[in-house]
């Protein structure tokens, strides 16, 4: 392949088609990427109002969300007698963290199915379908189950973060696993990912199972709720405790961008071209683990988001990382917000579980990548 192959000269069909404006030059794809970027970045704004506005007390946004900065700075200020208190608890307390959660969790997911994917070269990779998730829930229900007993020691060194450290054991030590059995003289196999991950989930499952065996009541009850992922406990100490570690995520992985679209040449050619290829690969699994672990352990399990993102992005503006990966972030971080707020309205008073929508919207989306790419793959 030459490198002029790396990245894709036609136009994106569909979507110029459907704006009927959008010029399209063959051999660069890179306006119309940067033209997505900021209509994601507008509409991820406009997402988050609507999703702080809409719920079962409607809050007026517009004339809250001035004051949010002066009560952040300044907290002992009075609140103005146009804003009721209940509106504003409702922002500060509920809402906003809320929000701010499924941004940082949305973009996570997104950003780390898009490393995947090219890092292992195939548009099925993603932390959910390859049992990175399910290596993450485990670490994370070893201590809903055993952190107050025999892990309670390490809960009183870690603190708040000592979840997503669970998580982040059990992310990486599947990704790594995965990586080891799927690739094979410096080949990586889809069919042998793909079953690999399924194996390993399944692995995975069944030793939370034995957790969930032994746990009492309430623990059983949060296994059972946070297995199909929710940001219905949301608050400030959780943001906390996971930010740190989504934001260096989302920092770092802009400068992979270059070695993941070398990667497109084949591992031998990226390498002659200065790539250090796995550094790369060691940065990027020990990334993805991070990020999947943090969002496991404070959101549950919300699949299919890192595959549906990038791919639809993919499809639109190409291939190139230094796009690809900011504006999966974006829409990612858009998708499970629309998805958070349909999910808490859509049979208000109770809340449905998000992992339930986004497994809704994602699977046929799965099915559809995978009947559209089985000939080159050989399934």
């Amino acid at each position: 392949m030459a490198v002029s192959d790396v990245f894709s000269t036609r136009p994106s069909r569909g979507f110029s088609d459907i704006l009927g404006r959008t010029n399209v030059k063959n051999g660069d794809r890179a306006g119309l990427a940067r033209w997505m970027i900021g209509l994601l970045g507008m509409a991820l704004a406009a997402t988050m109002l609507a999703s702080v506005a809409i719920g079962p007390i409607p809050i007026p946004v517009l004339s809250i969300l001035p004051h949010i900065p002066g009560q952040i700075f300044d907290p002992g200020s009075p609140l103005p007698e146009s804003i009721s208190l209940r509106n504003w608890i409702v922002v500060m307390e509920i809402r906003l963290p809320r929000i701010l959660l499924g941004a940082l969790i949305g973009a996570a997911l997104a950003v780390s199915g898009a490393v995947m994917q090219g890092l292992f070269q195939n548009p099925l990779a993603d932390p959910g379908i390859v049992g990175v998730s399910a290596g993450a829930g485990l670490g994370a229900a070893f201590f809903i189950v055993l952190g107050s007993t025999t892990l309670a020691p390490i809960m009183a060194i870690l603190g708040i973060y000592a979840a997503p450290f669970a998580a982040f054991t059990g992310g990486l030590i599947t990704t790594l696993l995965l990586y080891r059995i799927g690739t094979h003289g410096g080949f990586t196999s889809v069919a042998t990912l793909l079953l690999a991950g399924i194996a390993l989930g399944a692995l995975a499952g069944a030793i939370t199972g034995i957790l969930v065996y032994i746990s009492n009541d309430q623990q059983m009850r949060d296994l059972q709720f946070w297995g199909l992922g929710s940001l219905a406990g949301a608050n400030w100490e959780k943001m906390a405790s996971v930010a740190p570690v989504i934001l260096l995520m989302l920092f770092a992985t802009p400068f992979l961008a270059r070695g993941l679209n070398g990667l497109t040449l084949g591992e031998a050619a990226a390498a002659h071209i200065g790539i250090r290829v796995q550094r790369l690969k060691n940065i990027s699994i020990l990334l993805v683990a991070a990020a999947t672990g943090a969002s496991v352990a404070v959101s549950g399990g919300i699949g299919f988001v890192g595959i549906v993102v990038p791919h639809l992005l993919r499809l639109t503006i190409g291939p190139d990382h230094r796009y690809l990966l900011p504006a999966s972030a974006l829409l990612g971080a858009c998708l499970l917000i629309a998805a958070d707020t349909l999910a808490r309205t859509i049979v208000a008073p109770a809340e449905l579980p998000i992992g339930i929508i986004t497994a809704f919207v994602g699977a046929p989306f799965f099915l559809w990548i995978l009947l559209r790419n089985r000939g080159q793959m050989g399934l």
